[in-house]
């Protein structure tokens, strides 16, 4: 029988509550962490001020809105707010916009659109999944925690379950940062890795212009039927993560799919 734990996890901070559940052991607690809305930024950390446009009525010119133009000309969302296509990174309107909150390019900065929830699952610990039918290109959530240089990253050796290393393009890291969900975090830090996901992980810019610090935002690659596990890849390569005294770790991937790599580092 599915045991309700917890009614809500982000204790009324998100839109929508998030349950937790469980109905494959006794487990009643969950991991210890708080629960946090917004990036847990830095000391170290200066905000780049956004250029902000003057669309009164929306951003539709595709010339003259700059929000647009460092979109390629185009809205990357459609009349639903689920994404076109993935980008190297999304510039939504931000703060000093001119636009309304109802602008076309304005969605993941709204947050949480479905009711999601948590559960335990047989062998990957806890998961994350929607109780709503979520369209192909829709937001799902954001992956927040503390925002740290890689330097400070490696030093908290054995939370590398809660790590997001943020890549460029070519697949390095942008400057050696990385989003630590261990102690603060959202959600987003419950999803579990994939070799055939059904998400993406897009970096998006909105309320600030730095490149190299982007927002980690989550879109479906295709419909997500309610109830099925919301996952992504982590990317992680072979060798790459290693225990306090540099010992490259292992870790086995039960994600299931026919695809499965069998390991995930």
């Amino acid at each position: 029988m599915e045991v309700c734990m917890v009614d809500d996890i982000s204790g009324g901070k998100e839109k929508m509550p998030i349950r937790a559940v469980n109905n494959v052991d006794d487990v009643r607690l969950l991991p210890k962490f708080v629960y946090i809305t917004r990036m847990v930024y830095p000391d170290w950390f200066k905000k780049v001020e956004p250029v902000g446009c003057d669309c009164v009525n929306g951003c539709s010119d595709s010339h003259q809105c700059p929000c647009l133009v460092k979109n390629g000309g185009e809205i990357p969302y459609n009349e639903n707010g689920s994404i076109l296509q993935r980008k190297r990174r999304v510039h939504e309107c931000g703060p000093l916009c001119k636009c309304p909150p109802t602008c076309m390019n304005r969605v993941s900065q709204h947050g949480q659109r479905y009711r999601l929830e948590i559960f335990k699952t047989e062998l990957r610990g806890w998961g994350v999944r929607s109780r709503d039918l979520i369209p192909s290109g829709g937001f799902v959530c954001e992956y927040l925690g503390e925002f740290l240089r890689e330097k400070e990253a490696d030093l908290r050796v054995g939370g590398d379950e809660y790590l997001f290393d943020i890549y460029n393009s070519r697949g390095g890291r942008v400057d050696g940062f990385a989003i630590d969900a261990g102690v603060y975090g959202n959600v987003g830090r419950f999803i579990n890795h994939s070799c055939s996901p059904n998400m993406y992980a897009q970096d998006v810019l909105y309320d600030h212009a730095d490149n190299k610090m982007p927002r980690i935002m989550f879109f479906a690659t295709e419909n997500i039927s309610p109830l099925q596990e919301l996952t992504y890849d982590y990317n992680y390569k072979l060798g790459m993560v290693c225990d306090a005294n540099g010992n490259i770790k292992t870790k086995v991937c039960h994600c299931g799919s026919s695809d499965c790599r069998r390991r995930m580092y």
